[in-house]
């Protein structure tokens, strides 16, 4: 039976390389991980706030001055890190107020990075899984909480009555109940997605699906086979034809394919020694597009952040900016590890594709990204009507406190230098 199952899931892959990101699940079973204690807690909407939408007003204060000290300290990171490149862009109010770009694309030629330079995204693609899964929903092709069976009848877990209840509400917010990133040691060894996807059936469980939260990469990606259940197209066509095309991400793509044929594109850097080497993309968590497929420029991302911000009300509706911003889980452990979020968070969730964070009493939409050789983030203020992305190509975590910089300064907050730079000049 194993012998036949392999060979199924090998035809299965064979169609996918063919088609270039075809889905795994229209017959086929899941996969699994190392388990992890269950985070179980009650979701308690943040205090005095809501959704991005919801939340939205004509800002309070207007960011073009912090945006400009932003991009000061961001070049002077770049210069006294020796980073290769880094991107940023700003939006507040639905137009740009930053748009930037420094270093180079590769150590070893110096070529500029410029803003239609194409970074890898990572998990910052979690979020455009989870919004073209919300138009779906609102053309009623899916449902939020109807089980994913109905569309996807090979689905099976260890937890058989578990696998008949579980929703695409359930799959974009980690809630089921796996292990956290199962297989994915298995998809970095080079392990294709349909055959860990059928592992999914004998994967360990942490608790009953919908219970707890555990991130997951592979279990995310079944939203593309959702898609092609529910569209009869690929999942990367349909995010390019909903999503990148109206919303005129010129140079966004999936895929390294579509990451190398970029006119310009930001290569991996990772370290040796003292220095950065550009290395080639790898390929594995390309493999998985819903939950790390997408490429795209910080032009591309300032739409993306003008979108996501709700003003583009043609693209991405009001109720689907408000669902897929909600909080489903909470998530405390992203209240721990770096600075910022041990003195600046005090509650932590996620929702659909994103995370949603209480940011000294405001609430913050947060997603990260990572990895080898990229690392990205994004966040969206609603209260203020702001958004910031920042790309970089290395494995450098400074860049990362431009986020509370930025924050801080427009929230009022008391001065921090998350940079490090300000040590760095004391030493000096």
């Amino acid at each position: 039976m194993r012998d036949k199952k392999a060979s199924l899931a090998l035809v299965v892959l064979a169609a996918i390389l063919l088609m270039a990101a075809a889905p795994m699940f229209t017959s086929g079973r899941s996969i699994a991980a190392p388990a992890s204690p269950p985070t179980q807690a009650p979701v308690v909407p943040l205090a005095g706030a809501d959704t991005a939408v919801a939340m939205r007003r004509a800002p309070t204060i207007d960011a073009t001055p912090q945006a400009r000290e932003l991009e000061r300290l961001a070049g002077e990171l770049v210069e006294k890190q020796r980073l290769p490149g880094l991107a940023l862009a700003v939006v507040q109010n639905g137009k740009i107020v930053s748009l930037r770009a420094y270093g180079v694309t590769d150590s070893s030629t110096n070529q500029a990075v410029g803003t239609d330079t194409v970074f890898r995204l990572a998990s910052l693609s979690k979020a455009f899984a989870a919004t073209v899964s919300a138009q779906l929903v609102e053309e009623g092709a899916m449902s939020w909480d109807s089980p994913i069976i109905n569309q996807l009848p090979a689905f099976k877990l260890r937890d058989y009555q578990g696998a008949q209840k579980v929703t695409v509400r359930d799959i974009l917010s980690h809630r089921v109940g796996l292990g956290r990133n199962t297989y994915d040691r298995d998809l970095e060894r080079d392990s294709p997605y349909p055959l860990l996807a059928e592992r999914l059936s004998d994967a360990p469980m942490s608790c009953t699906p919908g219970d707890c939260y555990a991130y997951q990469n592979i279990a995310f990606s079944l939203i593309g086979d959702l898609v092609f259940a529910s569209t009869g197209d690929f999942y990367p066509h349909q995010v390019e034809k909903r999503i990148f095309h109206p919303l005129g991400m010129h140079n966004a793509t999936y895929g390294r394919e579509g990451l190398e044929a970029s006119p310009s594109w930001a290569r991996p850097h990772v370290r040796k020694g003292r220095n950065w080497m550009a290395v080639r993309p790898k390929e594995t968590y390309y493999r998985v597009p819903p939950a790390a497929g997408v490429n795209a420029s910080i032009a591309d991302m300032a739409q993306w952040l003008i979108a996501q911000t709700g003003h583009r009300p043609d693209v991405l509706s009001p109720d689907l900016l408000n669902v897929t911003h909600t909080p489903q889980v909470s998530t405390p452990g992203e209240t721990r590890g770096s600075a910022w979020r041990r003195e600046r968070l005090t509650d932590a969730y996620y929702a659909l594709g994103w995370r949603v964070y209480d940011y000294s009493g405001h609430t913050m939409i947060f997603h990260g990204g990572a990895v080898q050789g990229y690392r990205g983030l994004i966040a969206l203020l609603p209260d203020q009507d702001l958004g910031l992305v920042v790309l970089w190509n290395s494995e450098s975590a400074a860049p990362s406190g431009l986020l509370p910089t930025l924050m801080d300064g427009v929230l009022g907050l008391p001065h921090r230098d998350w940079l490090g730079m300000e040590e760095d000049e004391a030493r000096d």
